[in-house]
C-alpha cells in the first residue's frame, strides 16, 4: 500500500479501534490526530479544550492533519470534528482512501456514555449533543469520504475486511 487510509466518522464509530486493526492487517503504521496531539502538548484533549477553548484545539488539528496528508502508507483515524474545517475538509478530499465509519445514534450514545474525555460530551444530555454533532457533520463526512462504511452489529474484524475489500484495487 502506497497511500494512506484516513479514517473519519463520529464519535464512538470506532475509527481507533479500526484503525489499529486495519494497520496491522496491512502491515503498516497507525496515526491517530488526537493521540498526536495529546503527545506533543503533553496535555490530553479535554485539558487543550480547558485552556485553548475548541478553536484552539481545532487549530492543532488542522496542523497535525497538514503533516498527515503527505505521508504514505499509514492508517489515520481522524478526530471526529476534523471536517468543521474548509481547509481540513479540502485535504481530505485530495486523499484517494477516505472511510467514512458511521453507526447508529444508539450504538454512538452506547459506545461513548461512560468516556468522559470527550470534552463535546461533557453535557446534560449527551446523546441530544451527539444527535446534534451527527446532523451538523454527516453531510460533511460524505462530502471527503470515498466510501461509507456502517459499523453497527458489525465486529472490527468485519469493518477491517470490508475497508480491505473497499479498497484492495488501489492498496
Amino acid at each position: 500500500m502506497s497511500h494512506s487510509v484516513f479514517l473519519v466518522g463520529p464519535m464512538g464509530a470506532g475509527k481507533s479501534t479500526i484503525g489499529r486493526m486495519l494497520s496491522q492487517h496491512l502491515g503498516c503504521d497507525f496515526l491517530d490526530t488526537d493521540n498526536v496531539i495529546e503527545q506533543r502538548t503533553g496535555a490530553d484533549i479535554p485539558w487543550i479544550f480547558d485552556v485553548e477553548g475548541e478553536a484552539g484545539f481545532r487549530e492543532r488539528e488542522s496542523a497535525v492533519l497538514a503533516e498527515m496528508v503527505e505521508k504514505n502508507s499509514v492508517v489515520i483515524a481522524t478526530g471526529g470534528g476534523i471536517v468543521m474545517r474548509e481547509e481540513n475538509r479540502e485535504m481530505l478530499k485530495k486523499q484517494s482512501s477516505v472511510v467514512y465509519l458511521t453507526a447508529t445514534i444508539e450504538q454512538l450514545v452506547e459506545r461513548t456514555y461512560k468516556d468522559k474525555k470527550r470534552p463535546l460530551l461533557q453535557v446534560d444530555d449527551p446523546k441530544a449533543k451527539i444527535i446534534e454533532l451527527y446532523n451538523l457533520r454527516d453531510p460533511l463526512y460524505r462530502e471527503v469520504a470515498g466510501y461509507v462504511l456502517v459499523t453497527d452489529g458489525r465486529s472490527p474484524k468485519y469493518v477491517v475486511q470490508a475497508i480491505v475489500d473497499l479498497i484492495s484495487p488501489e492498496a
